[in-house]
């Protein structure tokens, strides 16, 4: 019931968000509101990924905000430092986060529950104090300026809004495509029998280091390869985007959404990044209206926006199924009736 409900959901929305998306360009005249939209998208990429290993696996990293600093700054200095035209440097970036984040999984998912909740948070906290001080390779506190944009190959000019803004709306459709992939795979069941108890999931077999690995690696490439797309679209990148304060708002797009949904890192990326645009004019006052509006909204969708959905929609139906369950056997029970009487009146 619960697949049913979610594919029901989650088609019908992906192919409505997919529509607006694609107009969206053509019924704004304001092209500030295009390039929002694509830092939207972005984030919504590295969102996807904390949702494989928080939302699907139940590991909280606190260090994805790290990962997305690291591949925008993979793409940074091979560009800039070296040259390097765009893409072959995106592809680095995955690479790197995918190794980088290999190595920190190996040693951080030895810990459980809140242990490696603050372990990852010291290994973010690393990479922002590497980035910062490192001198010689990151540029320091004086950033990364005229990092190179993706290449059009003659055809397309990804220096523009709107060029850029569709070449991140097919990055942001491939990695929703790929998480629903994973989401109804084996390999899917298999990360969500660890979250709900690792001594479930190896009574059934599962090796649960491999599988924390695998997952904690995939959420680090979908966040390597969102900050490369970040640092192709702003073309200057500095120590900041390595602030913890980013994995947090990362989590805060999850919670909003709906921690492990399809859809729910979307709509919650979306959502709060257009409130955050809204109370914009307010400026340092603006968290004391944003501030409650998250507030009442944890309150009140518990599961998020999608998760909250999702449950209206099972409880619904399972109310519906005993009454369809008992109409049935009255159906069942005239037509037998029916049946009856026509023997006995051909006898």
């Amino acid at each position: 019931m619960n697949r049913a409900i979610d594919f029901f959901l989650g088609s019908t929305m992906r192919w409505l968000l997919l529509g607006l998306a694609i107009v969206f360009p053509l019924v704004t005249s304001s092209e500030y509101h295009i390039y929002v939209m694509a830092l939207a998208f972005i984030w919504a990429i590295a969102v996807y990924g904390m949702n494989i290993i928080t939302g699907y696996c139940g590991q909280l990293n606190l260090a994805h905000g790290g990962f997305f600093a690291i591949g925008a700054y993979v793409v940074a200095i091979l560009t800039v430092d070296h040259g390097w035209p765009f893409w072959p440097a995106f592809l680095a970036a995955g690479l790197f986060g995918a190794v980088f984040g290999f190595f920190v999984g190996i040693v951080s998912l030895r810990l459980k529950e809140h242990y490696f909740a603050i372990f990852t948070l010291c290994v973010g906290y690393i990479i922002y104090l590497m980035i910062d001080k490192w001198e010689a390779l990151t540029h320091g506190s004086l950033g990364i300026i005229n990092i190179a944009p993706p290449e059009g190959f003659g055809l397309i000019d990804f220096t523009q809004t709107v060029p850029f803004y569709y070449l991140v709306l097919a990055f942001l459709a491939l990695a929703i495509w790929l998480s629903r992939r994973i989401s109804e795979s084996l390999l899917g069941r298999t990360f969500r029998a660890i979250r709900i108890s690792d001594d479930l999931a190896q009574s059934l077999g599962i090796n649960l280091m491999r599988n924390k690995i695998l997952a904690f690696v995939i959420s680090t490439v979908y966040a390597a390869l969102a900050g490369g797309l970040y640092a192709g679209v702003v073309r200057f990148i500095g120590p900041e985007e390595a602030n913890f304060i980013h994995t947090f708002d990362m989590i805060a797009y999850l919670l909003v959404g709906g921690i492990g949904t399809l859809m729910g890192p979307l709509l919650g990326t979306l959502i709060i990044t257009w409130l955050t645009q809204a109370v914009q004019s307010l400026e340092e006052y603006r968290m004391i209206v944003f501030g409650p509006m998250l507030v009442l909204l944890v309150i009140f969708f518990p599961r998020g926006l999608v998760g909250s959905f999702l449950g209206w929609r099972g409880r619904r139906l399972a109310r519906q199924a005993p009454r369809a369950a008992r109409q049935a056997k009255v159906d069942t029970a005239d037509d037998d009736g029916v049946e009856t009487q026509g023997a006995r009146n051909n006898a």
